[in-house]
């Protein structure tokens, strides 16, 4: 039986004392395949923390509505995966006021979000840029499978470089992203998949999205699939059986 759906907090109940263990077996795995094997990774709340983008936006637009607790946002107020309206109540709004900026807030924050400029600013998940080089060290295709669209691949790129990351080379790294910003991030990541089995064998896939770790799981039943309990977009989602949750991905305690 499935446990319940949980929320983002819930969810880092799921860590086992052990969760280390997955991460090294994923690496011996790759190591034993060498160039065969294929890892994927997502970049939001996987690898990437978003919440400074998030701050950063709602910050802004306080500061250009003279809104003075939003002006003082900060990533620790984003609380709730990817809900505005908990974020402005956690900056000291009252529900009302929430209600009353929103709207604006919204279509401030969806014309900023998805651009290069601002992605670029998103900082690392603990041990992200130590854990991509041991994988390309393995031989293995580091695929990083993104939500973002093809307008955000040199703010991302250069976010991953900055952060010391392996970077696209389109040989053994790539950066595989939607054409577009309307197109669905759900059907995107399962037509990527047929992309990675071309590559070769998918032994690991990273995703801090339930339901996207659940498709994997279903479409790679011999891949191991980790799940970064981080935060998530807020769907009642059950994690499936034998997917792996996990803080971070430093190695060493």
């Amino acid at each position: 039986m499935f446990a319940a759906p949980m929320a983002p907090e819930d969810f880092k109940k799921r860590i086992r004392a052990d969760w280390r263990d997955s991460l090294n077996a994923v690496l011996a795995r790759a190591r034993s395949l060498g160039e065969r094997a294929v890892l994927a990774f997502d970049l939001d709340s996987t690898l990437l923390d978003n919440r400074h983008r998030q701050a950063r936006i709602l910050r802004e637009y306080g500061q250009a509505h003279a809104v003075a607790a939003l002006a003082a946002c900060g990533p620790d107020h984003w609380t709730s995966g990817w809900d505005m309206r908990d974020a402005m109540r956690a900056c000291g709004l009252g529900d009302v006021q929430v209600e009353d900026h929103f709207p604006v807030a919204r279509k401030f924050w969806a014309e900023r979000f998805f651009t290069s400029e601002y992605c670029e600013i998103d900082e690392a998940i603990e041990g992200a840029a130590a854990f991509t080089h041991a994988v390309v060290a393995t031989g293995a295709h580091l695929v990083y499978v993104t939500g973002r669209h093809e307008g955000m691949r040199a703010g991302s790129t250069a976010c991953l470089r900055r952060h010391g990351m392996v970077t696209p080379d389109e040989k053994q790294v790539l950066l595989v992203m939607k054409p577009t910003l309307s197109d669905d991030d759900d059907a995107f990541k399962r037509e990527a998949h047929a992309r990675l089995g071309r590559l070769g064998t998918v032994v690991a896939a990273f995703d801090n999205e339930p339901t996207h770790a659940n498709d994997y799981q279903r479409r790679f039943p011999e891949a191991l699939v980790i799940h970064l309990a981080t935060d998530h977009s807020g769907r009642p989602v059950t994690l499936l059986d034998g997917i792996i949750s996990v803080p971070h991905f430093t190695l060493v305690s």
